[in-house]
């Protein structure tokens, strides 16, 4: 089975938003969306480039266990909370198939 990642883009314009955010997402969001998707591992990232990008990627063992864990009243609850902590924040969200891994050998 390939293993599926769903990724949450946001757009924090702002910098003097970005260490409240850092916070809020570290402390509140990321436990929670992890624990609600039924997620295998969750982590994120602030872009390298382009400091206004946040990355936001929940790991799943397949798109069959993405979509149920992504497709449920608890996703509703998670926009709903996040637009109402940080309203003006814009976000793309993608599903990643695993299409090949290459590294190490056993």
């Amino acid at each position: 089975m390939l293993a599926a990642v769903f990724v949450v883009r946001a757009t924090v314009a702002d910098p003097a938003k970005r260490g409240a955010f850092d916070t809020w997402y570290s402390r509140e969001h990321l436990p929670d969306a992890m624990k609600s998707f039924g997620a295998v591992k969750a982590w994120r990232y602030w872009s390298g480039t382009d400091p206004s990008l946040h990355h936001a990627m929940y790991q799943f063992s397949d798109q069959a266990a993405l979509e149920k864990g992504t497709a449920t009243p608890e996703m509703k609850r998670l926009i709903a909370d996040f637009d109402r902590d940080w309203p003006g924040i814009p976000r793309t969200r993608e599903v990643l198939l695993l299409a090949e891994e290459l590294g190490p050998q056993s």
